[in-house]
C-alpha cells in the first residue's frame, strides 16, 4: 500500500467519525429528570475534526506499526495481502471507534436528517470494506469517496479529508 492509500485511509476514517454522528434515544432510564443536550454546528465539526484527527494519526502509527513488524521498508508498498491486513486490523477497527466517538457527539438541531445521512453512508462503506478490504486500493472503487464528500459539504476539515 502506498502513502497515498493510507493517506485516503485516513481521510475516509476522518470521515467515517464524521458521518458516525447521530443520536440514539434508547433510553430506559425510569429517572423522571431529564435534561436534553445539544450541540451546535460548529461544536460538532470541532469535536468531530479533533476525533479525526486523533484517528488520523493512529492510523498513520497503526500502518507504521504494521510495516515495521512485517519488515516493508518505508520506501515500500506492501503486498496486496498485507494491505488487506491492514485494512482489517488497523483501519476498520480505527473507522468504527470513531464513528462512534461522533455519534455519541450528538446532531445539531435541523441537522438531524443530514448527520443521519452521512452515518449511513459511513456505515455502508466500511461494510465494503470489511467485506472486500481491496476496494480501497482503486481509486474508481473506494467506497468512502461519497462520504468523505458529504463530511466535507457538511464542514468538516480533517474528517473527509483525503
Amino acid at each position: 500500500m502506498s502513502k497515498r492509500l493510507i493517506v485516503l485511509f485516513a481521510g475516509v476514517l476522518a470521515l467515517a467519525i464524521v458521518a458516525g454522528c447521530g443520536s440514539s434515544d434508547d433510553s430506559t432510564d425510569t429517572d423522571t429528570t431529564s435534561v436534553d443536550v445539544t450541540i451546535t454546528k460548529e461544536q460538532l465539526i470541532a469535536q468531530g475534526d479533533a476525533i479525526c484527527k486523533q484517528g488520523n494519526e493512529e492510523i498513520e502509527e497503526g500502518f507504521e506499526s504494521y510495516a515495521e513488524e512485517n519488515g516493508i521498508p518505508k520506501n515500500q508498498e506492501p503486498s496486496d495481502e498485507q494491505g488487506v491486513e491492514i485494512v482489517e486490523t488497523v483501519l476498520v477497527p480505527n473507522l468504527k471507534t470513531q464513528a462512534e466517538l461522533i455519534r455519541g457527539l450528538g446532531a445539531p438541531e435541523g441537522d438531524e436528517e443530514q448527520v443521519e445521512e452521512l452515518l449511513d453512508s459511513l456505515d455502508e462503506a466500511v461494510e465494503t470494506a470489511e467485506d472486500d478490504p481491496e476496494a480501497l486500493f482503486n481509486e474508481d472503487t473506494d467506497p468512502f469517496g461519497d462520504v468523505n464528500q458529504q463530511a466535507q459539504d457538511y464542514g468538516f476539515s480533517e474528517c473527509g479529508e483525503e
